[in-house]
C-alpha cells in the first residue's frame, strides 16, 4: 500500500491538451486498441460515462474468456478547470486516483485517451485507449490517432487490437 499512496503523474512531451466539452464526451465508448493492462483481460471492453452533480459516473465492461461480462465502475473528475480534458479516474476508495487525459476526440467517432503514472519510482505504468462510439473505427483514423500519440512521444509499439466482432460481442450490455 506504501507504493500506491506514493506515485507521480507523468506529462506526455509536446503538444498542449484539447478542451474538453464534458456533457458531448458522456455515453458509450467501445475499445478499438489499448495499450495492455492487467486490470483489463477481456475483449468487447467498453466504457459508459455519465455526468451527475459534476461527476463523471464510470462504467468499464468486458467479456471474460469463460463468457461472463465483468464490470467496474467509479468517478471521474476534472481536477483544473482550466484543463478540462485533465480527469483523474478512481474505482477504489483506498486508493489513488489515476489520470485520464483525452488527447483528441471528435465527441461523434473517436476518442484517443492516455494514462500514465510512476509508483515511488519504483515502477512505471502507462496505458492507453482509442475508443470509438461504435465497435469498428476505420483504419486511416487509427492511424492518425497512433501519429497524435507518437508526436507526444508515447510509444505506439504494445498496443494491441480489441475484439469487437458483433457475433461475441453480441451479449454486452
Amino acid at each position: 500500500m506504501i507504493i500506491l499512496n506514493n506515485f507521480s503523474i507523468i506529462k506526455p512531451r509536446g503538444k498542449k491538451n484539447i478542451t474538453l466539452i464534458t456533457k458531448i464526451y458522456m455515453g458509450r465508448w467501445h475499445e478499438i486498441m489499448k495499450i495492455p493492462a492487467p486490470f483489463q483481460l477481456g475483449e468487447c471492453c467498453q466504457a459508459t460515462y455519465t455526468l451527475s452533480d459534476g461527476i463523471v459516473l464510470v462504467r468499464n465492461d468486458e467479456l471474460l474468456a469463460n463468457g461472463t461480462v465483468s464490470f467496474i465502475e467509479g468517478t471521474a473528475k476534472i481536477v483544473d478547470a482550466s484543463e478540462p480534458a485533465k480527469l483523474e479516474v478512481s474505482f477504489f476508495e483506498d486508493a489513488p486516483p489515476g489520470p485520464y487525459w483525452v488527447l483528441a476526440t471528435d465527441y461523434d467517432n473517436y476518442t484517443l485517451v492516455y494514462s500514465c503514472s510512476d509508483f515511488a519510482g519504483l515502477f512505471h505504468a502507462e496505458y492507453s485507449w482509442i475508443m470509438s462510439r461504435t465497435r469498428t473505427l476505420p483504419k486511416e483514423t487509427v492511424s492518425e490517432l497512433l501519429g497524435i500519440l507518437k508526436s507526444h512521444g508515447i510509444s505506439t509499439d504494445g498496443f494491441t487490437e480489441t475484439d469487437q466482432r458483433p457475433e461475441l460481442c453480441s451479449s454486452m450490455p
